[in-house]
């Protein structure tokens, strides 16, 4: 008889309060989030102590919804699962703190899960997706190509090395007077731009599959203060060939690393996973080159806790009580990643 592993995912990472109760690291039973984007919408951005406080008032509520939803008592959770890096120190900590003590309580395992490796698990919710595959995490804070290999073992094969793609729409939709997030707000510009009436630059590296978008955003931002003393610039078409820019560069890349390592699976996930644009143009590419793509559901693409709750699942460890946050951690750093 199978036996069903059920596991309380927590994810305080940065400005979603969140929890999951996920069996088996595939059915989410429970997914409750709290967000604080109309808190921090009036600074242009997260502001890291407003979240921290935010998390402490929420957190208690949504964990007992995740659990009621999900109509598992707790005497049922096997484990809880949290995100304690990378991230912002103090939202960290909030979530971290009850996590140990909800483990405690319980004498259940505690699992540190790396906030990176947690959105590459979302594609595991719901589907019956399996390594080894090239996935493509990008968010506002990271953009890497991973090489799973199998269930906990990964493999960077590029990073970017300066802004992340959703920094960088975040960065440009704040010139262009644009709404934080930047991304969505980016997204439904464009749909009104010609894409192809200004030449932006892409960077691509010889011999490397790293990203850099520095040079993409200060040619933006060039352009519109020289078009602003001539004839003015359309911010729709700013924005279009702005995300087209990023687009490219990110689904050659992805094509790139799948004909170079011969793996003809490729997965994407993070917050910038769910721009339509990037979706379209990875579907038609992936079908002319034969490659088989998954994306995961929209609402798992940003922060959530059922990615924390998979990942602690396939993760096959599990942390003492000691277990303390690393907002700085990288892939490598946090034991995650082999080779």
């Amino acid at each position: 008889m199978t036996r069903f592993i059920y596991i309380l995912g927590i994810e305080t990472s940065c400005d979603e309060t969140a929890a999951s109760v996920v069996y088996n690291g595939r059915t989410v039973l429970s997914d409750v989030i709290s967000s604080q984007i109309d808190i921090h919408r009036p600074y242009g951005g997260v502001v890291p102590e407003i979240a921290s406080r935010n998390h402490i008032e929420k957190i208690s509520f949504v964990i007992n919804s995740a659990l009621s939803i999900s109509n598992i008592p707790r005497c049922k959770i096997d484990a809880v699962a949290v995100s304690n890096g990378p991230g912002l120190a103090g939202a960290l900590l909030v979530g971290l703190s009850y996590a140990k003590s909800y483990a405690y309580a319980l004498q259940k395992p505690l699992i540190g899960v790396n906030h990176i490796e947690g959105h590459i698990c979302s594609n595991y919710l719901h589907s019956e997706w399996e390594p080894p595959y090239i996935c493509l995490v990008v968010s506002g804070g990271h953009t890497h190509l991973v090489f799973a290999e199998d269930y906990g073992k990964y493999r960077v094969l590029g990073k970017t090395r300066d802004d992340a793609a959703g920094e960088a729409f975040d960065k440009i939709a704040r010139v262009l007077g644009l709404p934080y997030p930047g991304g969505p707000e980016i997204e439904k510009l464009s749909a009104n731009g010609n894409r192809d009436a200004i030449n932006f630059p892409k960077a691509f590296f010889k011999d490397s599959l790293d990203f850099s978008f520095s040079g993409l955003k200060s040619a933006v931002m060039q352009y519109i203060i020289k078009t602003e003393k001539n004839s003015g610039y359309k911010p729709c078409d700013v924005a279009a060939c702005f995300q087209k820019a990023v687009v490219d560069v990110l689904t050659e890349r992805c094509v790139d690393a799948c004909n170079l390592f011969g793996v003809k699976k490729l997965a994407v996930a993070g917050g910038v996973a769910a721009n339509s644009s990037l979706r379209n143009n990875l579907l038609d590419l992936c079908k002319k080159q034969g490659i088989e793509l998954m994306l995961p559901q929209i609402k798992y693409c940003t922060d959530n806790a059922a990615m924390i709750a998979s990942c602690g699942y396939y993760s096959g460890k599990t942390d003492d009580l000691n277990l303390n946050a690393f907002p700085n951690i990288s892939l490598f750093e946090s034991g995650v990643l082999n080779g």
